[in-house]
């Protein structure tokens, strides 16, 4: 299984963007909607909050915050929850205004 997000841009002068969130199993697309876990939806929420965050880190935001990360996620998605943020770490580590929030009761 893997998620993506997909984005497109209005015409127009000012950008508006249309998200639509699939899974994707055996090369075909499925909507989300309806049926997917508690777990895989907040995995897919986690992946577009980590893909914004790494969009915004060219303008250097400084603060990433996330409320109970690994909520309704299994011990798998755990582990590769802490490896990217552990990446993110490591990349952000030389800007001098980079925050990580993390609240959580594990």
């Amino acid at each position: 299984d893997a998620s993506d997000v997909a984005a497109g841009a209005a015409a127009g002068k000012r950008r508006s963007y249309n998200y639509r969130v699939v899974m994707s199993k055996g090369g075909t697309e499925l909507a989300m909607r309806g049926r997917c876990s508690a777990g895989q939806k907040m995995l897919a929420c986690l992946i577009i909050r980590l893909a914004l965050q790494q969009a915004f880190a060219a303008t250097k935001c400084g603060v990433l915050a996330l409320d109970e990360p690994t909520t309704n996620l299994d011990e798998e998605n755990k582990r590769g929850l802490a490896q990217a943020i552990a990446m993110i770490l490591q990349s952000r580590a030389a800007q001098s205004h980079f925050q990580l929030i993390i609240i959580t009761h594990d």
